[in-house]
């Protein structure tokens, strides 16, 4: 299995960008889960937002809720998170992964994506 993320860039607070995840190298069924994770400078890799390949669950973290959005394309095999109203606290390298359902945990996730990052400039 193969994820590749990308559309990260330098953007302005309060500019929107969008994060594309492709998955390839097997079919993907109504019961896999992606999440995007991000990791900033200095910090811990932390989870962002997930959605299970079904569309029936969502989850986010309390620091994007409200501001960013995931979704999925079934026929593209691709995992978006629109980021909105971005802040410079949301400057990391954005990383797509695939998981356990639901799991907000990096060590649960086994298959991972190369990283794009963001910055938000004040």
């Amino acid at each position: 299995v193969q994820l590749q993320a990308s559309g990260g860039g330098l953007m302005q607070a309060g500019g929107s960008l969008r994060l594309s995840c492709v998955v390839s190298g097997r079919m993907i069924s109504s019961s896999d889960y992606l999440g995007w994770f991000r990791q900033a400078p200095g910090k811990e890799r932390e989870f962002v937002a997930g959605i299970s390949w079904s569309g029936t669950y969502m989850d986010y973290a309390d620091s994007v809720k409200g501001r960013f959005t995931i979704t999925k394309d079934n026929v593209q095999n691709t995992v978006y998170l629109q980021m909105n109203s971005l802040k410079p606290v949301d400057t990391a390298v954005y990383s797509c992964a695939q998981g356990p359902y639901g799991s907000r945990w990096s060590s649960d996730y086994y298959y991972w994506g190369q990283g794009t990052q963001v910055t938000v400039s004040s």
